[in-house]
């Protein structure tokens, strides 16, 4: 099967990969694909001796590396007897592996945590530096596992458009609804009382409503099977999002929002997402054509 066409997911012993994987399984069985499981082996490039010793003659890094795999290919096996898994031990390290894995791939699959993670953080360094820099959309397993919508984050932002289409299709795949969710500032909140006549609070809700309206039916469309409500909610965005987060079975939003800085490959509510949602995080990255 082509590489093209797999499902990728990272694994470095974990529990947090194995919950990974288990996921990637899921996503490989609903869109008919083969599942890569890769590991990064980063010692060569230290110079560092990866095979037996006198001591430990069936040890040694190379081998420990090797259980990992195995050990992740048989929860993927437990998971789905029927998707096509390959594992691949890939020298360099562990972002670059990755972000080279997913290239041409129809998903990556990472666990929030890694063995390497501090106690302290909520989100694995590798997990956030993939994320920021993966073309390919990058689903980060945390949070619990629970019934409920995919939860769509629209702002308008070209990396929205093309979270929509994921947010439909995974919908399908898990046969729940889309609840397409913008969040946006009501003015209204703040203005002086002594300036009623500048600001027309329902005309301003009509106008968000036609946004999030247009920006999901093309897509809407396209996939007439799915569910899907729509619901505009006044506040902070990142706040927002992870309330809703407690309800939903994903969250998927676009890599960066309409009102990020240039330089940033990930926005803030992205981040925000990573680090604290309670469910599974879906980013998609717009890729123009």
């Amino acid at each position: 099967m082509s590489e093209q066409a797999m499902v990728v997911v990272g694994v470095d012993g974990s529990a947090s990969a194995l919950g990974a994987v288990r996921e990637a399984t899921r996503e490989a069985a609903w869109r008919g694909c083969g599942l890569r499981i890769v590991h990064a082996f980063i010692w060569p490039l230290m110079h560092v001796d990866t095979g037996p010793s006198e001591l430990v003659p069936e040890g040694g890094l190379r081998h420990d590396a090797e259980r990992v795999l195995a050990e992740a290919t048989k929860v993927a096996k437990a998971a789905n007897g029927r998707v096509e898994v390959t594992a691949d031990l890939v020298t360099g390290g562990p972002a670059g592996v990755l972000l080279g894995a997913a290239r041409g791939a129809r998903l990556l699959v990472l666990g929030d945590r890694g063995l390497g993670g501090f106690a302290g953080l909520l989100l694995g360094s590798v997990a956030v530096e993939v994320t920021a820099h993966c073309a390919t959309p990058v689903l980060v397993v945390r949070g619990e596992t629970r019934p409920g919508p995919v939860v769509l984050g629209v702002d308008g932002s070209p990396g929205s458009a093309a979270a929509v289409r994921e947010a439909f299709s995974e919908a399908r795949q898990r046969d729940t609804e889309v609840l397409a969710v913008r969040v946006w500032h009501d003015a209204a909140t703040t203005l002086s009382y002594s300036m009623p006549a500048l600001y027309d609070a329902d005309a301003a809700r009509t106008a968000e409503q036609q946004e999030l309206d247009a920006a999901i039916d093309a897509v809407r469309k396209q996939h007439p099977e799915v569910r899907v409500r729509t619901r505009l909610v006044s506040g902070r965005t990142g706040r927002e999002l992870l309330r809703l987060s407690e309800q939903a079975q994903l969250m998927v939003v676009g890599a960066r929002g309409r009102g990020g800085f240039k330089g940033l490959l990930l926005g803030s509510v992205s981040q925000q997402l990573l680090h604290h949602a309670a469910c599974p995080v879906l980013v998609v990255r717009h890729t123009p054509g």
